[in-house]
């Protein structure tokens, strides 16, 4: 096993402490837990940069790593938005209150959906020989994931304060900014490739 596949698996072994950190008050906790966990939900995000770096740099692309390193950044970002859905204070923020925990709900639903759509998308694909790659909205969509989860993380133990609330408002408009992303990298990507929906003729068929 190579040496980004390995800091691939590294992102995928650091979701477990990741929850344990998050649910630290179970275990008597820390006023901090969730800047630890948003920390170190930056750490194995940055993870995805390094070893798509290490491998294109030095020509160690294989197909385990493009099985694993996609799995592994869905598994993380889809996460870190179930475990925020159960302590929701970041979402309930003033003057959101429920309201906003019923729109994280519907935002997150949607955030799954798409990842849930588009890795289907890729498996019809694979099974064709085709090879799919990653847009810019969808880059695009990940960043703003990951900066609207770390901020929201990072921001929650001060919700009631002033500053809290502002990097709260910050880390929701990126949440916002992530979702609609989404929605318009997983169309574009399917209009784009839409090609591969479509029924490979058998010998001898003819056109209808």
């Amino acid at each position: 096993m190579n040496l980004p596949n390995k800091i691939t698996l590294t992102r995928i072994f650091m979701i477990p402490l990741f929850i344990v950190i998050f649910y630290l008050d179970v275990f008597g906790g820390t006023a901090w837990q969730y800047l630890i966990a948003a920390g170190i939900f930056v750490l194995a995000a940055s993870t995805d940069a390094l070893d798509g770096y290490i491998a294109r740099k030095y020509h160690l692309v294989t197909d385990l790593g493009k099985f694993l390193d996609p799995i592994a950044d869905k598994v993380l970002v889809s996460t870190a938005f179930i475990l925020m859905l159960t302590r929701p204070v970041a979402f309930m923020v003033a003057p959101f209150g429920t309201y906003g925990l019923l729109a994280a709900g519907i935002c997150v639903s949607v955030i799954l959906a798409r990842e849930l759509i588009v890795s289907g998308f890729r498996m019809i694909a694979a099974g064709k020989h085709v090879v799919l790659a990653a847009d810019k909205l969808g880059k695009f969509k990940t960043v703003f994931q990951d900066v609207s989860i770390a901020l929201l993380l990072a921001a929650s133990p001060w919700a009631g304060e002033l500053g809290g609330q502002i990097v709260l408002y910050i880390g929701l408009v990126c949440f916002a900014v992530c979702t609609v992303l989404t929605v318009a990298s997983g169309v574009n990507y399917i209009v784009k490739n839409r090609q591969v929906l479509k029924e490979e003729k058998k010998d001898g068929e003819a056109d209808a």
